[in-house]
């Protein structure tokens, strides 16, 4: 008679002593039975879950489809290798793989749960890894990058609030060229030494994790609003520190531990190498079409900027302008103070003519003493007289370089379309054409194609 009562009490302790969690459910999806090893693996003890129903623990992103497996297991299609992800009682997902039948007689679903986190999370990095990969070689641009960058790591971690700074050594300045955050806005360009978390961990060249438990009393701000929960590891490439991949949570219901330390120190070295990969390429595309010299476009890029402009201004309209301007005697600067100092005043030249035109305007170095400005979307040709006149009276005033003061004059010649020219040859001929008639004039002028006279300044 006492048979019965005494197995049962032996079949508990053994289903107790398994590693897997044995769970019943009943038809209304309810726990109706759980063994001891569902403590270990979802964090609540048997007694916190019977009664409640099944669904609440799973994630929320696998909820449909985990209803609709329970519902074929329950019209008799046995599942053996199901997996779907749960919330555990402190937060953290588990990965499951189940298996389960339907009990008709018993009216009872019983399932077997096998906690595979640690094999998904090793998929997980190895798919992390080759995305990394591919990410570099498919981006066109270093935005385009961090944004992928921070998509795949999201699919390893909580990263709602994620941000990349970069480490510019010969500056030594922290910049933050992506930055997604619910709070904040991204910080600006700031010295390096400014005595933050991000500066610290580059310094350190370690990965860091701080929590309300692991927060020092007096430890370095964070930026902007601080958070609760911050996670950042360096990137490192080639023995060098090149900036931080920074995780943020302003809840308790997200919480980095070690082991997501961890994870983003290993996944933070490819990601190293996928920006070094494109900043260096950004280098080469940028070398290709800039003068070395003053870093203006070089001749290949202001052309390429000019079609386009006129292709728009044919589009849509509107009036381009382009101006030649050549320093007159610039041979006589080199032949007495040297070639040193020559391209000192050449970039001098450079700097005060941008420092004269619009952000959208394009300033180029074609060679030599020869630059070449395209102003867009002007009102009148008046407009390109205005800017070429601001830019001969800036460069007429004294120069200061390497302790030598240096005055130059400036020829330039404008041309604007449609007045001169709807393509780049003939508003290039007209503009060019220009300058060397402001020369002929004897220099120090603007002139406008076309017109009889220079407009002459005595300064």
């Amino acid at each position: 008679m006492t048979t019965q009562p005494i197995v049962l009490t032996s079949l508990n302790k053994i289903m107790d002593l398994l590693w897997d969690a044995i769970c019943v459910v009943d038809e209304e999806g309810r726990y109706v039975f759980v063994s001891a090893s569902y403590e270990r693996i979802f964090g609540y003890t048997p007694a916190e879950v019977i009664g409640r129903p099944m669904i609440d623990l799973v994630h929320p992103d696998d909820r449909e489809l985990t209803l609709q497996t329970a519902n074929a297991i329950m019209a008799g299609q046995p599942q053996s290798h199901f997996h779907n992800r749960y919330v555990r009682k402190d937060g953290k997902i588990v990965h499951i793989m189940w298996s389960a039948r339907w009990s008709e007689t018993d009216r009872l679903r019983i399932a077997v749960a096998r906690d595979i986190t640690e094999l998904k999370r090793a998929e997980l990095m190895t798919d992390a890894l080759h995305a990394i990969s591919e990410a570099a070689h498919a981006s066109d641009n270093l935005p385009s990058l961090f944004e992928q960058i921070h998509r795949i790591i999201a699919g390893l971690l909580p990263a709602d609030n994620f941000f990349v700074a970069l480490y510019d050594a010969r500056r030594n300045e922290l910049s933050f060229p992506y930055f997604v955050d619910e709070r904040d806005t991204a910080p600006p360009t700031q010295p390096f030494d400014s005595g933050t978390l991000t500066a610290e961990l580059i310094r350190r060249g370690e990965a860091l994790l701080f929590t309300p438990s692991l927060r020092p009393p007096g430890a370095l701000p964070l930026h902007g609003t601080d958070a609760l929960q911050w996670l950042g590891a360096p990137l490192t490439s080639h023995g060098n520190t090149v900036g931080a991949l920074v995780l943020q949570s302003y809840s308790d219901a997200i919480a980095y531990t070690e082991t997501d330390k961890e994870l983003l120190q290993f996944v933070s070295t490819q990601v190293a190498s996928a920006i070094e990969r494109k900043q260096a390429e950004a280098r080469l595309h940028h070398i290709a079409r800039h003068d070395p010299l003053t870093d203006l476009a070089n001749r290949d890029l202001f052309y390429q900027q000019l079609e386009s402009a006129l292709e728009h201004a044919r589009r849509f309209g509107g009036r381009v302008g382009l101006l030649y301007i050549d320093l007159d005697k610039f041979k006589q600067v080199n032949d007495h103070h040297g070639h040193h100092v020559g391209d000192l005043l050449l970039r001098e030249v450079a700097s005060r003519i941008v420092s004269h035109v619009r952000e959208a305007d394009v300033t180029g170095r074609l060679g030599g003493d020869e630059f070449v400005v395209l102003l867009n979307a002007l009102q009148s040709p008046n407009d390109s007289l205005h800017v070429a006149e601001k830019i001969r009276h800036a460069l007429h005033a004294p120069f200061s370089l390497a302790g030598h003061e240096v005055r130059i004059a400036t020829s330039i010649g404008v041309a604007t379309h449609p007045e001169h020219g709807a393509d780049p040859e003939p508003l290039t001929r007209a503009a060019d054409g220009a300058m060397y008639e402001a020369k002929k004039l004897g220099g120090n002028r603007v002139h406008f194609a076309g017109d009889a006279s220079g407009y002459d300044r005595d300064d």
